[in-house]
């Protein structure tokens, strides 16, 4: 690590980002290493040849901006998690600002997948149906009172509408038509942090998709599985089905969606395709 951007939404005042960054300063010019801040909005203007370590202070959103930079490259990516999720920082053992300098520190480093939907990179999960619903159509005012815990709620209220859509789908070359509430496709399948995933054994350099369907609109179903989820007693049956996958194809007319907790639109097909191994990250473990 001897030259350092270090990218975030400071000039929007997030309240984290600026109050980290003193911090990072100091770590920094201790390292003594040449760096400079620079907000999210000013990557296009950035020789980014310039600089072997690009750290994030931000969330997933602001990382997803940041990887067209980083794929397939040498840099290396530094995750100071500040977001609202820090769904990644959390899959990475990354909880705080001291223990990603901590981890920056060391130097230990490992190189994770990337997922492509229509050749847009995405580091965490693409979501369909319940998933969907409670990313797009959870209110701001929600988010701006309860921030993360507003999900949570809005799962609740969503649990209670659940609805089924036939997929025509395509899945390790295998085709099949879904009836499901809930269809995710993964590349980090851990959601409200750590707390659960929708996966089993879900490894961030393994090559590999989790896919997630969840098949009933019962909301009791859909609550006795999550707690089945929660104490890891995860297996296929009549309402939930776990499948690894190196290639994913779904037919589309419309859909609400969402690529790491953005909300997205689609009328075309949906094509899903995984680069193994080609982002380095600083962490301790994977």
């Amino acid at each position: 690590m001897n030259n350092v951007v270090i990218v975030s939404n400071f000039s929007a005042g997030r309240k984290k980002a600026v109050k980290y960054k003193k911090d990072i300063q100091k770590f920094l010019i201790k390292k003594q290493v040449y760096f400079r801040f620079v907000d999210i909005e000013q990557l296009n203007n950035l020789d980014m040849n310039k600089f072997d370590t690009v750290l994030v202070v931000g969330g997933d959103g602001t990382i997803n901006k940041v990887l067209p930079y980083l794929i397939n490259t040498d840099k290396i990516l530094g995750i100071i998690p500040s977001g609202t999720a820090n769904l990644l920082a959390s899959k990475l053992g990354i909880n705080s600002l001291s223990k990603a300098l901590k981890t920056i520190e060391k130097g230990n480093s490992r190189k994770i997948d990337i997922m492509f939907v229509n050749n847009k990179p995405s580091i965490l999960r693409f979501g369909l149906g319940f998933d969907a619903d409670i990313i797009g159509k959870t209110p701001q005012s929600l988010k701006n009172k309860f921030g993360y815990f507003a999900y949570f709620i809005a799962g609740i209220i969503f649990a209670l509408r659940l609805n089924k859509k036939e997929y025509d789908v395509l899945i390790n070359n295998k085709s099949m038509t879904l009836n499901a509430s809930c269809l995710i496709i993964a590349n980090a399948a851990n959601m409200y942090k750590n707390f659960f995933s929708v996966s089993n054994n879900s490894k961030l350099n393994d090559g590999f998709f989790d896919v997630f369907i969840l098949k009933t609109q019962n909301p009791l179903l859909l609550f006795f599985q999550i707690i089945k989820i929660m104490l890891n007693l995860r297996h296929n049956d009549s309402v939930t089905e776990y499948i690894k996958a190196d290639n994913v194809n779904i037919k589309n007319k419309y859909c609400l969606a969402h690529i790491d907790g953005e909300k997205r639109k689609y009328t075309q097909d949906l094509n899903f395709t995984i680069q193994k191994e080609s982002l380095n990250v600083f962490t301790d473990k994977i």
